[in-house]
């Protein structure tokens, strides 16, 4: 198992830093969910024009900033000056990772823009333990697993996941399989998904996860991890379920 995955309970991760909570992707967010005992935190990357890497999830920055502008046609210069919300500065990535050294990121690759900055950055911080990446590209997959080899942590890319609910051979690559419960009229959580992926020594991960009720009834199917943009509420199931583990 690769030392991201290994947690001897289930993986609560805190979406956006916990996108209800708090202006999401902000280190305020990331730091009130590990002030609330996360180690998992996850958050997406994209480049700068000037090949800086930022935690932010949109392409542009029109509906968290209220302005104008893609951020891979801006430079840092400019992306440094908008406000989340209103309030809070979009962090660089590698601020996050060196913020809390301690917590285990899952990272959403955005962008072909952002695969050259992501990979520089996770080689010079020498963090591939704690991190898991992945996104909606089989291509972009590829070209960082191909880059940064067997240490990485990846997520099933869009072929993967289709292969792994109907039942084919899920291609090479990755390690576990991140999801939403449903994708247009298909089901993708099921109990029979989720026992082919555990038979086949893949973990299931769920997203974006934010009532109680539906969080117990995944994790009474056995899931792996939980995503939700209400880390105290996810929280409290799981202290409720006796499966909250706190940090080491």
């Amino acid at each position: 198992m690769h030392p991201y995955l290994d947690w001897p309970g289930p993986l609560a991760f805190a979406h956006r830093g916990g996108a209800s909570d708090n202006p999401e992707n902000t280190l305020p967010a990331f730091r009130h969910a590990v002030d609330l005992g996360y180690t998992y935190l996850e958050t997406d990357v994209h480049a700068t024009s000037d090949g800086v890497l930022v935690a932010f999830h949109d392409n542009d920055l029109s509906r968290t900033c209220g302005r104008d502008g893609r951020i891979d046609e801006l430079p840092w210069s400019e992306v440094s000056q908008a406000r989340v919300d209103g309030s809070e500065p979009i962090p660089l990535f590698e601020d996050l990772m060196e913020e809390f050294p301690n917590a285990r990121v899952n990272i959403d690759c955005k962008a072909d823009s952002g695969v050259d900055a992501l990979v520089a950055s996770l080689q010079r911080l020498d963090c591939l333990d704690r991190v898991c990446v992945g996104g909606f590209s089989d291509r972009r997959l590829r070209r960082i697993r191909k880059t940064l080899g067997d240490r990485l942590c990846t997520s099933f890319g869009p072929a993967q996941v289709t292969a792994l609910v109907t039942g084919a051979k899920v291609p090479f690559g990755g390690q576990c399989a991140q999801v939403p419960v449903k994708q247009g009229p298909i089901e993708i959580v099921t109990a029979r998904t989720v026992e082919r992926a555990h038979r086949r020594g893949y973990q299931v991960h769920v997203w974006t996860i934010d009532e109680p009720d539906e969080m117990h009834r995944l994790l009474d199917l056995e899931v792996d991890g939980l995503m939700t943009d209400r880390p105290a509420v996810l929280k409290q199931v799981l202290t409720d379920r006796g499966q909250w583990v706190d940090p080491v």
